[in-house]
């Protein structure tokens, strides 16, 4: 007789806030948390902390015009917003930056489900008819920014690029200023690229959280710094402190998509309660959510 599969553990009724900004590039990075948080049953609370708004493609056509990924071997993106920069960027050029099949091969990294977006449109983009014979694909088996630099390997003193955020309004995350360093350590020769810009969402963020008539938050999911900073900037221009959420919210579960987010929130002075072991997409942190819930019902 065939075994039950085993039950999903459920969201079902909890009422889970989470601060991803709503656009992003490459399908709306909250929208696609909260219909996550839907499928589960979950109640979801939309408060962005933080917001992106692309770059002018102009501030990256420097690096397309015809030679200037020659002295290029890799194009490595943190996030999806810096392929989606990159993507548009390319679109508005009227040549291929790496058509020459005869040059040197030429890599492309990204990280996770990130990957994704490294479509065959992207790379005809990039590369022509080129793009099967000079250009591959790199996915690190880690998808952090740390396991982007071990799986690109030694530099030697090559070039790569790198389209990341300007950062407005908020203190710059280490994230990004360690994965070059982290370039450098290795021997690569890490160029910033201005793709995307990364600011706080302003002073009427993450309202539903400090509304005296909403009802009590049974998790908050963070996937970057940033946002935890823009949460708690908000909180101080309402005149509260993370301590006042936490008492408001009895039993707040607070839930971080992946090491670096939950390392980036502890600095802050936020304690994290789940930590995604999963976090190529949401999928990981969703889980965990769910299954700390389940648990709990199980005690």
């Amino acid at each position: 007789m065939a075994q039950p599969l085993p039950e999903t553990p459920s969201l079902t009724g909890r009422r889970v806030a989470f601060t991803t900004p709503q656009t992003g590039g490459g399908g709306a990075y909250g929208g696609r948390l909260g219909a996550l948080l839907r499928q589960r049953g979950a109640h979801p609370v939309p408060v962005p902390t933080i917001a992106v708004h692309p770059h002018d493609p102009d501030r990256l056509r420097p690096f397309l015009l015809p030679g200037a990924l020659d002295p290029f071997a890799a194009l490595a993106f943190t996030s999806r917003s810096g392929i989606s920069a990159f993507a548009r960027a390319l679109s508005s050029s009227s040549h291929h930056p790496l058509a020459d099949a005869s040059a040197l091969p030429f890599t492309v990294a990204a990280l996770g489900s990130d990957a994704d977006l490294l479509d065959h449109a992207f790379l005809s983009r990039l590369c022509g008819a080129a793009a099967g014979t000079r250009v591959s694909v790199l996915v690190p088996d880690v998808p952090t920014p740390a396991g982007l630099v071990e799986a690109l390997g030694r530099g030697s003193g090559r070039r790569v690029l790198c389209p990341v955020p300007d950062v407005v309004g908020l203190r710059e995350p280490p994230v990004v200023p360690d994965f070059l360093a982290g370039l450098e350590a290795a021997g690569w020769v890490a160029v910033r690229a201005p793709a995307y810009t990364t600011c706080w969402a302003g002073p009427r963020c993450a309202e539903a959280l400090v509304d005296p008539d909403a009802a009590p938050l049974d998790a908050v999911v963070f996937t970057s710094t940033a946002e935890v900073e823009g949460l708690l900037k908000r909180l101080e221009s309402a005149g509260w402190t993370w301590a006042r959420l936490t008492a408001r919210c009895p039993g707040m579960v607070v839930a971080a998509h992946g090491p670096v987010t939950a390392g980036g929130a502890r600095s802050l002075g936020v304690e994290v309660d789940v930590v995604s072991a999963r976090f190529s997409s949401f999928h990981g942190v969703v889980d965990a959510l769910a299954a700390t819930f389940s648990s709990e019902k199980i005690v």
